[in-house]
């Protein structure tokens, strides 16, 4: 005959062989290892669509081989570019393997310009974008060129780059030249052709810090309308002067319209 206090309580499990099974913690205790496991998921969910989302402008920055660096020695030398199918590549001089690619969903690199640091290519879409040159590590900055990809598409992409002194890239199209400055593509000014004319970037020509830039104007006459002399400022113009803070700036006569300049406010 079992005793009361032989019984098991109401509701448990049976005792085994040798005592009882250990008390379930409250439910109260486990509430906070459910919560976490929640929280846990949700953070995967977020990196994997992060991770998931396309990347801005479809770029796509592929390393194949870092450059070999000896502590102590001098850095090795920026590798040099080429446009490769669709995408930009730079390679190791030496053995000409790739060190790093830059491609561009849907799109083709129709030129490529080397600078110090960086790698500036232009798009068949009209889209400018500087790469990290050594590494390939980042694209720094996109800029798109205003109604420029019908004429891409029809024409050679030849003299549409340009550097010019103090950090600056010039980029002609027919309709207008624009610089931007190369550390962050700040938009520093722009020039924009006159009617019935048109800019001719292959037949641009650097001469010392100065880029003359082919202009026919069939309706003009003087044949100084048909070239166009600028520099990291701007138009360059016999009576451009100092301004009163110490810089280049540029003055206007009758002799000399505006040529429709337009410096970019500094940072």
């Amino acid at each position: 005959m079992r005793t009361a206090g032989s019984a098991g309580t109401a509701g448990s499990a049976p005792a085994g062989d040798g005592g009882t099974l250990p008390e379930q913690p409250p439910a109260a205790l486990r509430r906070p290892t459910v919560r976490a496991l929640l929280l846990v998921a949700v953070a995967l969910l977020l990196a994997v669509a992060h991770h998931a989302r396309p990347a801005a402008y479809g770029d796509r920055l592929v390393l194949h081989a870092r450059g070999e660096h000896v502590p102590g020695t001098p850095p090795p030398p920026r590798p040099p570019l080429r446009t490769n199918g669709a995408a930009v590549e730079a390679y190791d001089a030496a053995t000409g393997r790739a060190r790093w690619t830059h491609a561009r969903e849907g799109r083709r690199p129709l030129a490529v310009l080397p600078a110090r640091g960086h790698a500036i290519a232009l798009w068949d879409d009209g889209l400018v974008t500087d790469t990290t040159r050594r590494d390939g590590s980042a694209v720094r900055w996109h800029r798109a060129l205003p109604g420029a990809g019908r004429w891409l598409a029809d024409h050679e992409a030849t003299g549409v780059l340009r550097l010019l002194g103090d950090g600056v890239l010039a980029v002609i199209t027919p309709e207008r030249v624009a610089a931007y400055r190369l550390a962050d593509g700040d938009l520093r000014w722009t020039v924009p052709t006159r009617p019935g004319c048109r800019f001719v970037p292959a037949r641009a020509v650097r001469h010392g810090a100065v880029l003359l830039i082919a202009r026919p104007c069939p309706a003009e006459d003087r044949w100084t309308a048909g070239l166009v002399a600028v520099d990291d400022l701007g138009v360059v113009t016999p009576n451009r002067a100092p301004a009163a803070d110490g810089r280049r700036g540029e003055r206007h006569s009758a002799e000399h319209p505006r040529p429709g300049k337009v410096v970019a406010p500094p940072r």
